[in-house]
């Protein structure tokens, strides 16, 4: 019987493939349980009327790139990590423009290097990912390599 939801081995990757993950709405719920939980309890996201005030972002309830960044490597684990992803090597992170309660993003992958580690049966895996919100705007770019786990050991594992 065929299992749905695993993971992609990096043997069924190549450099220049590109994919997309489903969308996700952030919600005020969203925001408060990520600042609470983190500790980010700055005013510009727990005081509504700070950012039109004070902020340098106007007309929204922003929320930290850090959430946008999790909730991208959220949707990825969830479509394409799951019996595949061994672990996160290195990340480099640039947000481009402001993201509010409310937008809905999704994380757009352009695969740019796969290739065998020396022990062979799993790979590292180099992406350029983009969190897109609903206006087709950029709103956070990561470059990110993986070790990635092949094909063979994920269908060995179920």
């Amino acid at each position: 019987m065929r299992v749905v939801g695993l993971g992609i081995g990096w043997d069924e990757l190549k450099a220049g493939d590109r994919f997309r993950t489903i969308n996700r709405t952030i919600t005020e719920a969203d925001l408060v349980n990520f600042i609470n939980a983190t500790g980010m309890v700055e005013m510009i996201f727990t005081d509504a009327t700070f950012s039109d005030r004070h902020g340098a972002i106007k007309g929204g309830r922003p929320v930290p790139g850090a959430l946008v960044y999790c909730f991208c490597e959220g949707l990825l684990v969830q479509g394409t990590m799951q019996m595949t992803g061994l672990a996160m090597l290195e990340t480099t992170m640039k947000m481009t423009g402001p993201t509010n309660v409310g937008d809905t993003i999704y994380c757009d992958v352009e695969v740019q290097m796969v290739r065998e580690t020396s022990k062979g049966g799993r790979g590292i895996v180099k992406t350029l990912n983009r969190a897109i919100n609903q206006k087709g705007e950029t709103v956070l770019e990561y470059e990110v390599a993986r070790m990635v786990a092949s094909s063979a050991q994920r269908d060995a594992s179920v």
